[in-house]
C-alpha cells in the first residue's frame, strides 16, 4: 500500500513538473502582408476602414477620435503556429474595424502589436504568441478621419 501511495505522488510530481513545460508560449513574428492574403481577410475587412501600420505614411488625418487596443486569442491546437496566428490577426482586425466604424472612423493608424502592454513597432511584421493550445495577437492604434 505504502508503495502504490508513494509510486502515485512520485507520477503527481513528475506530471506536475511536466506540464507547464507543455503550456509555451513562443513568440513569433510574421509578415502582415501574408495573414492578409489569407482567410480572405481582405474581402472580409472590406475597404470601409483602412489600416495603418507603424510608421507607414497615412493621407492628411482629419480628425482623431480616439484610440485603443485588443487582445485576441483562437485555438491554436492542431495549427500551425502561422495557421492559428493568421486566424487571431483577423478576429483582431474585425475588432479594430467594429470599433472604428463605432466611432465614425474610416482609419486606424499607429497600429502596433500590444501583447502583454509590451510595444512592438512594425509597418511589415506583426507579433504573436503561441501555446499549446491557444494563440494571441494583440493591437493598439489610433482610430480617425483621414482625407480620401
Amino acid at each position: 500500500m505504502k508503495k502504490k501511495i508513494l509510486l502515485s505522488a512520485v507520477v503527481a510530481a513528475t506530471l506536475f513538473n511536466v506540464l507547464p513545460a507543455q503550456a509555451a508560449d513562443r513568440k513569433v513574428m510574421l509578415p502582415l502582408a501574408a495573414a492578409m492574403a489569407d482567410n480572405d481577410a481582405h474581402s472580409r475587412l472590406g475597404d470601409s476602414v483602412r489600416f495603418y501600420f507603424g510608421n507607414q505614411p497615412t493621407p492628411p488625418i482629419l480628425s482623431k477620435l480616439g484610440s485603443d487596443k485588443t487582445s485576441q486569442k483562437t485555438n491554436a491546437f492542431g495549427k500551425s503556429d502561422e495557421k492559428a496566428c493568421h486566424w487571431v490577426f483577423l478576429s483582431a482586425m474585425l475588432r479594430l474595424q467594429k470599433r472604428a466604424i463605432d466611432l465614425g472612423a474610416n482609419a486606424v493608424v499607429n497600429i502596433v502589436s500590444n501583447y502583454d502592454n509590451n510595444e512592438y513597432s512594425s509597418s511589415t511584421e506583426f507579433e504573436c504568441h503561441v501555446g499549446a493550445i491557444m494563440a494571441g495577437a494583440a493591437f493598439k492604434g489610433d482610430f480617425v478621419k483621414i482625407a480620401k
